[in-house]
């Protein structure tokens, strides 16, 4: 069974997950932690729970959401996954940050590039990996069937879409992206967004003011 804890960090309010199941395997998730603070919150969680960090993952490479992809690197010397055709946002971070008053000093190439239909694994659990451009080329879905649960991203939120005015974004494509990827999934699926509260795939599919889907 896989666990999830969510943190919040940054001012751009991203939210971190980090999964863990009975082998006491973990990964962190978008690790935004910026400040001490945060660091410390999620250092002391993981040694709270005597879990072992085996994988950090983006979802996408936005500045926000690879904030502590240095941090956790050198506290823990593990390998960082993400789509490779996302690494135009890191070469980009330090200018983007700039735009949001964040200071990033380090970043981190990642180490393996996650495709669509692989499966991300760590000890007895995986997920399987969505290509899910329209928001940010380069992003990514994780998918637990067995749980019922999807790392969404900024590509769906609760009565939203990510954003497509970035670059690389596009309204069309991240249409596509929902209604052929995510919306096809059972109603009851969790969808645990890059911002916000947590939604389900049902209520977005009747509710979300940007993409329906009867």
């Amino acid at each position: 069974m896989i666990n999830i804890q969510r943190f919040t960090f940054n001012d751009l309010q991203v939210n971190t997950y980090l999964l863990w199941d009975e082998t006491k395997e973990c990964v962190i998730i978008d690790a935004a932690c910026y400040t001490e603070n945060e660091q410390k919150e999620l250092v002391n969680f993981i040694n709270s729970k005597d879990l072992k960090p085996v994988k950090i993952v983006n979802t996408h490479n936005h500045v926000d959401h690879i904030l502590g992809n240095p941090f956790i690197k050198n506290q823990y010397d593990i390998p960082l996954y993400a789509n490779r055709k996302g690494d135009l946002f890191i070469r980009m971070a330090q200018s983007s940050g700039t735009i949001f008053g964040l200071e990033v000093k380090e970043t981190v190439q990642p180490d393996h590039s996650l495709e669509e239909g692989e499966t991300l694994s760590f000890g007895n659990s995986g997920l399987k990996v969505f290509y899910t451009p329209g928001h940010a080329d380069g992003s990514i879905c994780l998918y637990a069937s067995d749980e019922k649960f999807l790392i969404a991203g900024d590509v769906l939120f609760a009565g939203g879409i990510g954003r497509t005015d970035l670059p690389t974004g596009d309204f069309d494509t991240l249409a596509e992206t929902i209604t052929q990827k995510l919306y096809t999934l059972d109603n009851e699926v969790r969808v645990l967004p890059g911002h916000g509260p947590e939604t389900t795939i049902g209520e977005e599919k009747k509710y979300n003011p940007f993409i329906t889907h009867s």
